[in-house]
């Protein structure tokens, strides 16, 4: 796997995500991929295979309306990358937002793995 196909995969990956479009999302997954979310804490909660991951997604999608991630950095090397991110939305009708890193393992041209991380 080369990185810039790494980065392709990445890059068409956020922006399905950022239209809400769990349809693409499902393209880009392999079956067996595993989504770890950043809550709840301690460890986040840790989601394995393509239908339970897309499941989350549309469900999030749902309660999460109007929100964003925009990408600050994108660090890949073979199929691994690392996405610095700002979410951003509205909490109680005022913007709001939280910094993070989804760590990501790209297979086949598909994401295999995200892990998410938040700053405290």
């Amino acid at each position: 796997m080369t990185s810039e196909t790494t980065r392709s995969v990445i890059e068409r990956f956020n922006a399905a995500f950022n239209r809400h479009d769990a349809d693409s999302l499902s393209d880009l997954l392999t079956e067996d991929t595993v989504f770890e979310n950043t809550g709840p804490p301690p460890d986040g909660l840790r989601i394995e295979g393509k239908a339970a991951v897309v499941q989350f997604w549309r469900e999030w999608f749902i309660r999460n309306t109007d929100s964003i991630f925009e990408a600050e950095d994108t660090i890949v090397s073979g199929d691994r990358a690392v996405v610095r991110w700002i979410y951003r939305k509205s909490r109680n009708g005022q913007p709001w937002h939280l910094r993070g890193i989804d760590v990501f393992t790209v297979r086949d041209g598909k994401v295999a793995a995200k892990l998410a991380y938040v700053k405290g």
